[in-house]
């Protein structure tokens, strides 16, 4: 299974890149983790967000495969268990079918990315910064998988 990160913003710190490295390096050949990056639109004080998201949106959508399911990150989403991310993980590896994960830019995910999204899935409450979300998904999907495999990992 091939699972993308297609998120707005570029330019992470090292330290970001290299824990998505590390992870990614950690997962098993039948479950790889890629990364897309989408430059943000710029921003002004008179920026009209709605317009900026809106082609954010346009600019994800493109990435998107039509054949793989689409998985929204988004704070009103399912906020999920590691067991329960385990679970999504081996149902999907089952269907056969590859994931992309979008995420938002500062202003978060279009409407129209929402309603294309299958699943909406919350990572926490709080609002991330985004670089941690991108370590923190990295890290999860290891971790279920890692539980999958009755890796001590996740103890």
């Amino acid at each position: 299974m091939r699972i993308r990160l297609i998120a707005i913003g570029h330019k992470m710190p090292e330290w970001v890149t290299a824990a998505w490295n590390d992870y990614t390096k950690r997962l098993p050949q039948y479950c790889s983790l890629e990364l897309i990056e989408i430059p943000a639109e710029k921003r002004t004080k008179n920026s009209d967000i709605s317009q900026l998201v809106l082609r954010e949106g346009e600019k994800i959508l493109r990435e998107v495969s039509s054949s793989n399911r689409l998985v929204a990150l988004e704070v009103k989403g399912q906020s999920w268990s590691t067991e329960k991310l385990s679970q999504q993980l081996n149902l999907w590896m089952q269907e056969g079918r590859n994931i992309d994960l979008i995420v938002g830019g500062p202003d978060g995910l279009s409407s129209v990315c929402l309603q294309k999204a299958e699943i909406k899935w919350s990572l926490s409450a709080l609002t991330l910064p985004h670089p941690l979300v991108r370590i923190i998904v990295a890290e999860q999907i290891y971790r279920a998988v890692s539980l999958l495999q009755n890796h001590p990992y996740h103890r």
